[in-house]
């Protein structure tokens, strides 16, 4: 049997039936919502989807510097960078 991430369970029909029930009952935890006793979708707090979405983007940033920790690396000096900055900046003053 599958795993369930979710202490309390209401069916598409309870859902249906009263939804504000379902979110008093499940006190902020996320529920898993069965459609003939089977998992078809889990309802989360706002707050649980959001970190979660935070949580995603930090991982998919620390693989993206992972994967660029083997690149060949390049120097540049301060003052080469500072040139760069001003540039880009009068650039973006031009285009406005």
């Amino acid at each position: 049997m599958r795993s369930l991430f979710a202490r309390l369970a209401a069916t598409i029909s309870e859902l249906k039936a009263n939804p504000n029930e379902v979110l008093n009952q499940a006190n902020g935890e996320p529920v898993v919502i069965l459609s003939h006793n089977k998992p078809r979708a889990y309802m989360v707090p706002v707050e649980t989807y959001e970190q979660m979405q935070e949580q995603l983007e930090d991982y998919r940033l620390l693989l993206a510097a992972r994967e660029r920790m083997d690149d060949e690396s390049v120097t540049v000096s301060i003052d080469e960078l500072r040139a760069a900055i001003q540039e880009k900046s009068a650039q973006g003053v031009e285009q406005a």
